[in-house]
């Protein structure tokens, strides 16, 4: 059994009239630009605790939860890759005060890759950790649905199970079927059936992490952001925004993970950007919480690497 990393105590951010919650740790380095570290679907700052104690003595180190997740306010909004970018871009000016090395896992990759390539005046670099996003040639790839394949058919190619397939998305989309699937999916018992899933180490999944993904579930407002996340038309496609990028790039890939085949799309990523740095580490889809260590040396030591 892993031991456990009490989270870094926060504060709240105002942002557009939403409290947006944040954690910093760590001092300010003159020759060393600071780390901003962005959640996956549903997890929050909480879920990067062993990532901010081990970088904090080298780095100063911020986690933000995104509007709509975590301590955070969830506002009844359009939830889009284009409200996070936004969302990271502000704080980035307005609270670290200069660019910062954006690390993001799964959906939270796909925010901060948005920000590196469309608002590049914001990112020193980028660190994608298992990114969920849409290329233009292949189906989605992001939590949502990987939510959605817990309980549907497993993608087959037959003509009737296309149509059995497209039926199931049509009735994911309804209001009802949505308010089911989610009250389904926040619970405990299911949190960590899904965890099972997705994290190759299984001592990784403590109850404290439960919790964590517990909690917010239940605030005010938390549906309507899981439905909104369903409905919401997707944002730019990866490999748009990875042509658009001029920034350096480092994916680290948990192998084992079931909801994004590492090795597949790492040669998407090197067909658009073959200038990015790389590392597949033995770990599921939330490497920096199964292997912390590992993912702490690697990030640190690819920032160093970085040209002033």
């Amino acid at each position: 059994m892993q031991a456990t990393t009490a989270p870094t105590p926060g504060k709240y951010w105002q942002w557009r009239g939403h409290n947006v919650y944040y954690v910093r740790a760590g001092e300010k380095q003159s020759q060393r630009p600071p780390l901003l570290l962005v959640h996956g679907f549903g997890a929050s700052t909480d879920h990067w605790r062993k990532n901010i104690t081990g970088l904090c003595q080298d780095f100063e180190v911020f986690a933000i939860d995104l509007l709509g997740f975590g301590r955070s306010a969830k506002p009844k909004l359009q939830y889009s890759g284009d409200l996070w970018r936004d969302q990271l871009h502000d704080f980035i000016s307005e609270v670290i005060g200069q660019k910062a090395v954006l690390a993001g896992n799964s959906l939270g990759g796909y925010a901060g890759l948005c920000v590196a390539a469309q608002r590049p005046d914001s990112a020193a670099g980028l660190v994608l950790l298992n990114s969920a996003g849409p290329f233009s040639e292949s189906q989605p790839t992001s939590e949502p649905e990987a939510l959605q394949s817990e309980i549907q058919p497993p993608k087959q190619t037959s003509s009737l199970q296309k149509v059995l397939s497209d039926s199931v998305k049509w009735i994911f989309q309804q209001p009802l079927a949505q308010s089911l699937l989610f009250q389904y999916v926040r619970q405990r018992w299911v949190i960590r059936q899904t965890l099972e899933k997705v994290y190759l180490d299984k001592s990784a999944i403590t109850d404290q992490l439960v919790e964590e993904i517990y909690r917010p579930a239940y605030d005010p407002g938390a549906m309507e952001v899981f439905v909104s996340v369903f409905s919401t038309p997707q944002g730019e496609k990866f490999d748009v925004l990875l042509k658009q990028l001029t920034l350096p790039l480092l994916c680290v890939w948990g192998e084992a993970d079931p909801w994004i085949n590492a090795r597949e799309c790492s040669k998407k990523f090197r067909q658009y950007y073959p200038e990015l740095t790389e590392h597949f580490l033995t770990a599921g889809h939330c490497p920096h919480d199964e292997v912390p260590d590992r993912v702490n040396q690697l990030l640190g030591d690819w920032v160093l690497s970085i040209p002033k």
